[in-house]
């Protein structure tokens, strides 16, 4: 119990330390909470810094959400804890304890995590991701509708309600953050 408590509480603290603002300090650009969309994110800091920076950012996003599960895995963690160690890594990255709880949409961390999960539930969501970015050309749709679909790839794979229960939420977290992007799809202004 207390080693699943450490590994839940580790990918949280590693999960609430922001890539793009520690990168905004680090390569000199403006604090990504200050312009374009004010999210610490990979997207945003491509709007604000260029296509180096957003791949940097995206390498910590995903790191951290990769790291955390991975060390669950390794330490044989029951599937929940590794679901759960998932989990913390994402809530981190959305609501990071080291900047006021403010952080980004997650969805990078969360599909590297999901790939430390389940190479295939990962694989799966990659690919819906992609295909759904290539058909609809807006970024937010292709991830709200792959975390949608998510759990459903979970359970196929794991038929375990409480592994599939973090997935549910996690997906639910992750398509309540994107609420201002749904808002401009239904005005027919997101970019």
């Amino acid at each position: 119990m207390l080693e699943s408590n450490a590994l839940i509480l580790f990918a949280y603290m590693l999960g609430s330390v922001s890539s793009a603002i520690l990168l905004s300090k680090l390569m000199g650009f403006d604090d990504p909470r200050s312009g374009g969309s004010k999210n610490p994110g990979a997207t945003n800091v491509l709007r604000i810094a260029g296509k180096k920076a957003a791949f940097f950012t995206l390498l910590g996003d995903c790191l951290k959400g990769l790291i955390s599960v991975l060390a669950a895995r390794f330490l044989e963690a029951d599937p929940f804890i590794v679901a759960m160690t998932a989990f913390a890594a994402f809530s981190g990255h959305c609501f990071p304890i080291f900047f006021d709880f403010k952080g980004g949409k997650g969805v990078a961390t969360a599909i590297a995590a999901t790939v430390a999960f389940d190479w295939i539930s990962g694989s799966i969501l990659i690919a819906t991701w992609l295909l759904l970015a290539k058909v609809f050309k807006i970024s937010s749709l292709a991830a709200i509708i792959s975390f949608s679909l998510l759990p459903v790839v979970v359970y196929w794979r794991f038929q375990s309600l409480a592994v599939t229960a973090v997935f549910v939420v996690l997906s639910l977290i992750l398509i309540w953050r994107h609420r201002g992007n749904i808002q401009r799809m239904i005005s027919g202004t997101e970019s």
